[in-house]
């Protein structure tokens, strides 16, 4: 007769629930949403402002060129800028916020951070 301890049928039970969802996941659309970037295009005259936080009065980090097309992380709301409460995550060479009020998506809208 052959025993186990509790802790071992629940790790046993853990990893048959586990590989169960593995198995129902498509690998398609887990390396889609994994994978998937987002872009876009700034369109702040003067360039886009870069900030540590997505508030208008936290601190300046850098500026993006107007027309330079920016990787986004995703999004999340944030002080207004002329009506528009979403701020970008962007991962160009550091972490930081951008408006995106002057950001024009190119492709995919952006995930919710």
């Amino acid at each position: 007769m052959f025993l186990r301890s509790p802790l071992a049928a629940l790790a046993l039970c853990v990893a048959t629930g586990a590989a169960a969802v593995l198995a129902t996941t498509s690998p398609a659309a887990a390396d889609q949403s994994a994978h998937q970037e987002y872009k876009g295009r700034v369109t702040a005259k003067g360039g886009l402002i870069l900030r540590d936080r997505p508030t208008r009065s936290s601190r300046i980090v850098g500026k993006a060129p107007y027309g330079s097309i920016v990787h986004i992380f995703c999004k999340t709301g944030g002080d207004r800028v002329s009506g528009n409460d979403r701020w970008y995550l962007l991962t160009d060479g550091t972490w930081a916020w951008g408006s995106a009020y002057y950001i024009d998506n190119i492709g995919a809208v952006p995930r919710w951070c």
